[in-house]
């Protein structure tokens, strides 16, 4: 150990102006303070050699932090403020490395680095820092010791005599390099503060510094504090409590937590579970009783072992399996809809021929208010069983339907174990309502759940999550509602057998409204029989002139505007009761709302009524066609999907092609543009079927003829002018005689679907069946 002391009388007028440059990672060295180094590279290791043979001064300068530092680095990588020091010890190991004491003397800046030997040397300048007394900096020296004395007291490895050190020092610039050196805080931030001349500049800077260092110190603190204290807490419940158990006992007092464990034993065996239910509720039982009452596992377990006991593994309800009865009640309940109720009949035959036939799933889909979902309650009153209904809408987690996990805190069974408990039979009624709006996110795809849920092959061993032992749900009769099919995926909609339930006609809402709704909107106004009547005229009024759709409600709701407004009569004493007749509908509801628009759009040429289908049920399209002096231009407005506007273009190309034999000009195309608008441009429309409708519009507009005021069409159509099927005919069909439509024009092949629309609508209107486009333009323009 060379440890001769070299003088430390230095001012930075006779320091030398040139230094060999050791580089330093992850260090800063301040003037006037010491720093213990160990040198490992041959190059440096010469210059400390060199250096301990001359004046033993050195330059310090930290390495600039990049991804990937080096091991040499060269000037551009050194920072160019750094501090001079002096070797006050050094001391060579085996391994050929050098154990260094520094102490700094000065601040530099480098000039110019060369490298004329095998480490850099530097041309530096020295300076001194720039200290000027006034009550700022006194102020800022004594805020900078207080603080510094408080993290010298919450840091166990420094000593105390360092806070004693700090008020020693009447230097501010001394006083801040000797903090900064002392607290901790990242190479970067140690830099900034070296190059800082201006003394109070750097008080300002370490200040930031030491107040953030305490901060951390006392937030440690506060947390082991705290957690000392949990734990004393802890230990002495636990003590209080054996002190109390103790207690219990000498007093002879039962112990609750033997009496609950002794309940669930109780309704283990009373309850007839399954062998693997008992097997789990067994083993959570025993978990149980070596849970201390306190424990949050504790209610967990609880809970599970309640879920698991109060499920009906085995209650089931009698079927009530007399036919005649079950089909008094369905007709009861509802006027109409005999496909649905002709399917439960012949469910509750094959029940009562085979009684362990698996349940259907039955999915009934059509427009809003068309009895769907009450449908499902009036089959449970039939069959005699419990009913449940779960609304699907908007439900996007999977977990909703098979139950969380027990590891998620609050974890509960999905909403089909949920609803068999509240049923309180393994055989209710299970309506699963508005199927067709089920969504998946993030959190997993419910419609995959309900794959298992609704197929009669598998359900026999569902298994829930948070149960995780396997339920019989094949006793179950699952019914689903929807407005729409495609939105139901296709292996979900296999599993299930759709009835269509598609409206009602004029005939059939007029029964409707006087069994059903009207008795329930006078109820629910308080009103009596005797106060209140409709006549049939007053019915076919509001169906006709206020609610043009497929289902009930907005009927139900206009009737229940008129109970209110003779409520309000009776209430204020005008009237004693009121008849409801044809002219008084428009006193309760105002002006008819929707005008008989067929005829009056069609009497001009180029206009055409078609058939469109939507969710909510058919309803009439209108076609407008109209030429102008033009090149060959075909335009479409109204907002059409591309399937549509590729209909459009289909029947101006056979129109072209058969000009002659249709009547039309040929050279008309060669100096006219065709606009093609369909109305209510703000609703999107796309499909294939108004193809009949526009070719028979652009045929209309070019022979100039009009088209049968009370004549609608639908159909696909090709190039080659023939009329393909289209999808809806129930639907469309009921709208045209909802409007008064008397004449119908569909493609042969859609014949078959007349069976599916009601004897009073097929004797009203007249159906042509067209095979080829010759025969509708000879019908609708030339008939």
């Amino acid at each position: 150990m060379q440890d001769k002391q070299p003088s430390l009388d230095y001012n930075t007028e006779n320091l030398p102006t040139e230094l060999p440059i050791l580089p330093l990672f992850d260090a800063t060295l301040f003037p006037k303070m010491v720093l213990p180094l160990v040198v490992m590279k041959g190059e440096s290791v010469h210059l400390i050699d060199e250096a301990m043979a001359k004046d033993r001064m050195i330059g310090l300068l930290v390495a600039k932090k990049k991804e990937n530092v080096k091991p040499d680095p060269e000037s551009g990588d050194l920072a160019t403020v750094g501090t001079a020091a002096l070797i006050l010890k050094m001391a060579k190991t085996e391994d050929d490395r050098a154990q260094l004491l520094v102490q700094g003397l000065s601040r530099f800046r480098v000039k110019s680095f060369h490298k004329d030997k095998p480490y850099l040397v530097a041309d530096i300048e020295h300076f001194d820092d720039i200290d000027h007394m006034d009550n700022e900096t006194e102020a800022l020296m004594a805020n900078v010791i207080k603080q510094f004395g408080r993290i010298v007291q919450l840091s166990p490895g420094l000593p105390q005599e360092m806070a004693s050190m700090a008020t020693s020092i009447k230097e501010p610039g001394t006083l801040a390099d000797m903090v900064a050196s002392t607290i901790n805080s990242s190479a970067e931030e140690k830099q900034q503060i070296l190059e800082t001349k201006d003394s109070t500049k750097r008080l300002k800077a370490v200040t930031k510094l030491v107040h953030h260092q305490l901060e951390i110190l006392e937030l440690g603190n506060k947390i082991q504090s705290q957690v000392k204290g949990d734990m004393d807490k802890r230990q002495r419940e636990y003590y209080l409590r054996q002190q109390l158990k103790a207690i219990k006992e000498e007093l002879g007092e039962t112990d609750e937590a033997g009496v609950e464990l002794e309940e669930y034993r109780t309704k283990i065996k009373e309850r007839n579970l399954p062998e693997v239910a008992v097997k789990e509720a067994e083993r959570e039982l025993d978990r149980l009783g070596r849970m201390h009452p306190s424990s949050a596992e504790y209610t967990v377990a609880m809970t599970y072992l309640d879920w698991l006991t109060e499920l009906p593994w085995n209650e089931s309800t009698e079927d009530n399996l007399d036919i005649a009865k079950a089909r008094k009640v369905l007709d009861e309940d509802h006027f109409g809809l005999e496909k649905a109720k002709k399917r439960i009949i012949e469910y509750l035959a094959v029940r009562k021929l085979k009684p362990d036939s698996k349940g259907p799933i039955l999915c009934f889909a059509g427009p809003p208010g068309t009895g769907k979902t009450s449908l499902g309650n009036s089959i449970a009153k039939a069959l005699g069983r419990n009913f449940h209904r779960i609304s699907l809408g908007g439900v996007r987690d999977e977990a909703e339907i098979r139950g969380h996990r027990r590891t998620y805190v609050g974890a509960l069974p999905g909403r089909v174990i949920q609803g068999l408990r509240r049923a309180g039979s393994n055989n209710p009624v299970f309506m699963l309502d508005e199927i067709d709006k089920v969504g998946s996110d993030f959190r997993g795809d419910p419609s995959s759940a309900l794959l298992e849920v609704l197929d009669p092959e598998q359900n026999f061993s569902f298994s829930d999550h948070y149960l995780d032992v396997p339920f019989d749900l094949s006793k179950v009769m699952f019914i689903t509602t929807a407005n729409v099919l495609e939105t139901i995926p296709s292996a979900l909609l296999d599993r299930m057998e759709v009835l269509q339930l598609l409206g009602y006609t004029e005939d059939e809402k007029v029964k409707i409204a006087s069994r059903y709704l009207i008795p329930r909107q006078r109820e629910a106004h308080g009103l009596k029989a005797s106060q209140i009547s409709f006549n049939v005229g007053a019915i076919r009024r509001i169906i006709s002139g206020y609610t043009r759709e497929a289902g009930l409600r907005n009927l139900e709701r206009e009737i229940a505007t008129i109970c209110r407004g003779v409520a309000a009569g009776i209430a204020e004493g005008k009237i004693k009761k009121a008849t409801i007749k044809v002219g008084d509908v428009a006193e309760y509801l105002g002006p008819v709302k929707l005008q008989p628009e067929a005829k009056a759009r069609m009497t001009t040429p180029g206009v055409a009524m078609g058939l469109a289908w939507t969710p909510t049920g058919g309803d009439l399209l209108f076609i407008e066609a109209t030429a102008m002096k033009g090149k060959k231009g075909l335009t479409l407005t109204g907002q059409l999907g591309d399937v549509m506007k590729e209909s459009a273009t289909a029947a101006l190309s056979f129109i072209r092609s058969n000009a002659k034999r249709l009547g039309v000009d040929e050279d008309f195309f060669d100096s006219h543009d065709i606009h093609i608008h369909v109305p209510a441009g703000a609703i999107p429309k796309d499909g294939p079927s108004a193809g009949v409708t526009m070719l028979t519009a652009l045929v209309s507009l070019l022979k100039g003829k009009t088209i049968r005021k009370d004549l609608a069409m639908t159909g696909e159509i090709t190039l080659r002018g023939q009329v393909l099927p289209v999808g809806g005919v129930k639907e469309k069909v009921l709208a045209a005689h909802r409007a008064g439509i008397k004449t119908i024009l569909l493609p042969k092949w859609n014949e078959k679907d007349l069976i599916d629309i009601p004897q009073k609508v097929r004797d009203d209107i007249e159906f042509h069946f067209m095979e080829k486009m010759i025969d509708v333009v000879k019908i609708a323009i030339d008939g």
